[in-house]
């Protein structure tokens, strides 16, 4: 037993251009805002400060040429930050991508000699 309960995950990183675009932790940040709409509670529910947030969005934003989320001001029923359709889409898109490498990987892991050695002991 060399490398006890020894599990491969994969990291997934959508690019434009070159430029990262969505990762883990903007992926986090989006579902968190998606739930909660508001960047700095979803900032706060993902592990990061409220400048790192707005920051990723505006990179994001930046990276695509057109804005991921839309902010209605405070007032009687209160503000909220939603994401845009081609926001959820491309949410929607990196979560796919994620969850079918995921399962090849195991696939592929568990078809590996190294797996199996650990599967035995």
């Amino acid at each position: 037993m060399q490398f006890p309960e020894l599990v491969p995950h994969a990291v997934v990183t959508l690019s434009r251009r070159g430029v990262s675009l969505i990762g883990e932790r903007e992926a986090r940040l989006l579902d968190a805002v998606e739930r909660v709409r508001s960047i700095k509670d979803a900032a706060s529910e993902a592990g990061i400060s409220y400048r790192t947030a707005w920051s990723a969005i505006q990179q994001m934003e930046q990276a695509l040429g057109r804005p991921i989320v839309v902010s209605r001001a405070g007032g009687p029923g209160g503000g909220a930050t939603t994401l845009t359709d081609e926001c959820r889409r491309l949410l929607a898109l990196y979560h796919d991508l994620k969850r079918r490498l995921e399962e090849a990987l195991m696939q592929v892991w568990q078809q590996s000699p190294e797996a199996a050695a650990e599967a035995g002991d």
